[in-house]
Formats: C-alpha cells, sequence, structure tokens
C-alpha cells in the first residue's frame, strides 16, 4: 500500500502513455471478445452419442473462409447424409445497437437440415423462389415492427456489394418459429445465391462454414476425421468441431439476445457478440430507413484456392 501512491502519481507523468496502453489493452479485449463471439456461432459440433450435425470450419483461422466447392466433397464423404453451408453477414440494421445474427443461406437445404425450425411451407418455397428474399425469426419480427412484404436495408460491414455499395436490401417473404423443445440458433436468413452473384467478385464462393447432417449419430467423431482427411494437404484445411458444445445466443423475453458471455461468464469478456403472393399484405412493400454507419471490419479473407465450384 506504500507505494500506491507513488504508482498512481507515475501513471500521470506521461498521460500519453499510460492512454496508450490503456487503449491498447481495452481493444486487444474488444476483438477478442468479438472474434469469440463470432465464433461462438458457428461451432455447434458435439463429442456425444445422440449428436447428428457437425460444423467444419477453417482450421487455422474462422476469418480465412473456406471455398464453396468443399461442399462436393464434403457430401461425398462416406456417412454424411446432407450439408449446407453458412457465412457471417454481419452488418448493421438502423444502429450498430441492434444486433442479430445474419446469415445467407440455401434456402430448402437449410430448412430441411434444421429440422427444429417451423415455417409455412409457401413462405419457404417463396424464399427458395424470391433472389432478394428473407426470413425471420417471428420475434425478431414482432420486435422490430416488420410485417411480409417489407424491405429491410442491412448496411454491410464485411462484404460489399459488386458495383462498391454497402447497403443490401431483402424482401422479408416469411417468418419462422423454434421447437419449444429446442434450443436453437434462430437469425435472420437471406438467399445464398443472390448474395454471391452481388457481392465483390473476389469474395465470391467463399462461405465461413459447412453445416453437416451425419446418418449415424454414434459414428460423428469418425465421419470428422474423414471430412477433415480430404482436405487435410490441401491449401485450404478444415476442422470439424466434435469436442465440444459452444451454446449459441438465444432471444430473451423482450427481443433482445441473451450473449454468449451472460450465458457463460467464464468462458471471456465483451462477449457482446452468431408463402409469398397470398401471404403478402396488399399494400405497397415498406422500407424501414435510419441506416447507421458500422466501423469498417472487413474480417473475411479469400481462401488460397479455387473459390468457385464448376
Amino acid at each position: 500500500m506504500k507505494s500506491f501512491p507513488l504508482i498512481w502519481s507515475n501513471l500521470f507523468r506521461r498521460r500519453a502513455r499510460t492512454f496508450l496502453t490503456l487503449f491498447s489493452i481495452i481493444a486487444a479485449f474488444l476483438l477478442f471478445g468479438l472474434l469469440r463471439s463470432i465464433a461462438g456461432a458457428f461451432e455447434m459440433g458435439v463429442n456425444v452419442a445422440g449428436v447428428d450435425r457437425l460444423m467444419v470450419s477453417p482450421k487455422y483461422s474462422m476469418v480465412d473462409g473456406l471455398p464453396i466447392s468443399h461442399l462436393a466433397q464434403i457430401e461425398a464423404v462416406e456417412g454424411v447424409a446432407e450439408a449446407t453451408h453458412m457465412t457471417w453477414f454481419g452488418g448493421t440494421y438502423q444502429n450498430p445497437t441492434n444486433f442479430f445474427p445474419k446469415f445467407p443461406v440455401q434456402p430448402r437445404v437449410y430448412f430441411d437440415l434444421y429440422s427444429e425450425y417451423i415455417i409455412d411451407p409457401l413462405q419457404l418455397d417463396a424464399f427458395e423462389r424470391i433472389r432478394t428474399a428473407a426470413v425471420a425469426p417471428a420475434d425478431l419480427a414482432e420486435e422490430y415492427g416488420w410485417r411480409i412484404g417489407d424491405r429491410i436495408p442491412i448496411e454491410g460491414d464485411i462484404w460489399l456489394r459488386g458495383d462498391g455499395g454497402d447497403l443490401w436490401e431483402f424482401e422479408l417473404v416469411g417468418t419462422y418459429t423454434v421447437r419449444e423443445d429446442e434450443s436453437a440458433f434462430a437469425s435472420f436468413l437471406f438467399n445464398y445465391d443472390y448474395f454471391d452473384e452481388a457481392r465483390i467478385a473476389e469474395t465470391q464462393g467463399i462461405v465461413s462454414n459447412f453445416v453437416v447432417r451425419v446418418t449415424n449419430p454414434d459414428q460423428a467423431g469418425e465421419i470428422s476425421a474423414r471430412i477433415d482427411a480430404q482436405f487435410e494437404n490441401s491449401i485450404n484445411p478444415t476442422r470439424t468441431a466434435t469436442r465440444r458444445r459452444v451454446q449459441p445466443p438465444v432471444r430473451r423475453p423482450g427481443g433482445r439476445h441473451r450473449t454468449d458471455h451472460e450465458q457463460h461468464p467464464e468462458r471471456g469478456v465483451f462477449h457482446h457478440f452468431a408463402a409469398h403472393g397470398q401471404h403478402h399484405d396488399s399494400g405497397p412493400a415498406r422500407t424501414h430507413t435510419g441506416i447507421g454507419r458500422a466501423e469498417d471490419a472487413r474480417l473475411y479473407r479469400p481462401p488460397r484456392g479455387p473459390a468457385r465450384s464448376a
């Protein structure tokens, strides 16, 4: 305690040095929290009997991305029943505090694989048919006052459009719910084909992760090893998550997400971060405006190989 006054006085001898030191520490924790939260949104693999879904990620860094051409090879692995891909979109709706996960997906395959998601078949048809279509969790749509037919603008902070813009607009064609007995990762979903063709050419064909459903949950570990062996000597190796389960963000009553840090504070700090026609309203589509400027943080690096499949 006798040395405390000396330490305190030295902190303010060179205020610039003290400020820069504190700033670097805070920035490091914030960056760690951001990356770990995004990782937690993807890592859904479990190493226990009864697990039928695995997550295939880049082996060395989650920001590297994987070529979509991996999908066909994963589907050909013995024991794989079905596979699809997910891509973390990021983005801002109106202002940065309105956080909710957003993913471009393959509509039909995604809802087949996530059977705990309940959506009207006609709305799923519209989601698959309309290029700019999006669907949202019912409670998220209620929170923001969205209705079927609304146009939802999202300002991109990772993926830019091919025309140089960062504003993406999606048409809400449906909502979905999650079975009451499931703790699932409900997100704002939109059509991958539209997203891939609209983004800049250098990043086309890049996805964040693959989700795999296995035929025999008891062989999940063996199937994971087979998948990773496919790409072990490639320039884009993979890591199939079967070792641990990371609980994805779930929505609190009232709409706000309960973050990974709030559910599991021991994991780290600063985890503040994962039918068209007759179902449409008869009036003209509404557009939700008020986009806020998100900090420029383009995290994804293109894979080091051919991105697109034949």
